[in-house]
């Protein structure tokens, strides 16, 4: 179970779009690595954070948990709803999980210990993170049609 988490978050940080058309990635544990996947993130933003500011830890989980549902909502009503292919029948759940396992570059926010490395890690994930929705958006949703 760690090997298959880890091999989706490596994946994920190799920004490597067959983690999202493999069906094994979206078993029955890919919502509980997809949430872990955005609790850690939310806790590694609040050490990155807490080398400038004191933010509670707490209230970083659970930012992340409400921004990943926020950004599946939006993907899932604008790409599966509003402008859906042809044949676009992608369920809530696949944008969710796709969603969460495109934030692992966040957990790299962990080695933002002191201030000067702060700004430009948390630059790079914020790219890096952006760029894995775009590829998991294109491939989740494309997957049907």
């Amino acid at each position: 179970m760690l090997s298959e988490f880890l091999n989706i978050v490596f994946s994920s940080l190799k920004l490597d779009k067959n983690l999202y058309k493999n069906n094994k990635n979206f078993g029955e544990a890919a919502i509980y690595f997809a949430g872990l996947i955005m609790i850690l993130d939310g806790i590694a933003g609040a050490v990155a954070a807490n080398t400038i500011i004191k933010t509670s830890i707490g209230i970083s989980g659970l930012t992340a948990i409400l921004t990943w549902l926020v950004w599946a909502i939006i993907i899932y009503v604008i790409g599966v709803k509003i402008f859906p292919d042809k044949d676009t029948k992608t369920p809530f759940k696949k944008v969710l999980i796709g969603v969460g396992y495109a934030n692992a570059p966040g957990l790299l926010r962990f080695f933002a210990v002191t201030p000067d490395l702060m700004i430009p890690i948390i630059f790079l994930t914020q790219f890096w993170i952006l760029a894995g929705l775009i590829i998991s958006t294109k491939q989740i949703l494309n997957k049907y049609a």
